[in-house]
């Protein structure tokens, strides 16, 4: 006798998080996860930044509020609230905060433990 559990779907309310890290003045909320997707909510303080880092996969990153400097490769991307961009993981980015006032994002990356 085998027991098979199957997901169909998993909701993650607004207000909930699966595993909440802060470092550096950004705060990461894991807001889902699968065996093959990470979808993460950051927060970062005006001026905050993260260190460059590579890692196998790929990103969609989704700006909310705010604005931020994605370097992916050595190309700065700007971007303001509501753009969109997507990178292989495999290339050196970094993500600053450029504005004046705090910058909020959702990440949507591969894979799952790339955090």
């Amino acid at each position: 006798l085998s027991l098979v559990l199957v997901m169909h779907a998993k909701l993650v309310k607004a207000g909930e998080e699966m595993e909440k890290r802060a470092l550096d003045g950004i705060i990461y909320r894991i807001k889902s996860k699968s065996e093959k997707l990470l979808v993460l909510k950051a927060e970062m303080d005006a001026g905050a930044e993260t260190d460059l880092y590579e890692h196998e996969g790929e990103e969609i990153r989704i700006l909310l509020e705010g604005k931020i400097e994605c370097v992916v490769g050595g190309e700065i991307y700007t971007m303001e609230e509501g753009d969109v961009l997507w990178h292989p993981s495999n290339i050196p980015h970094k993500i600053k905060n450029v504005g004046n006032t705090k910058a909020v994002y959702i990440t949507i990356g591969t894979p799952s433990t790339f955090i």
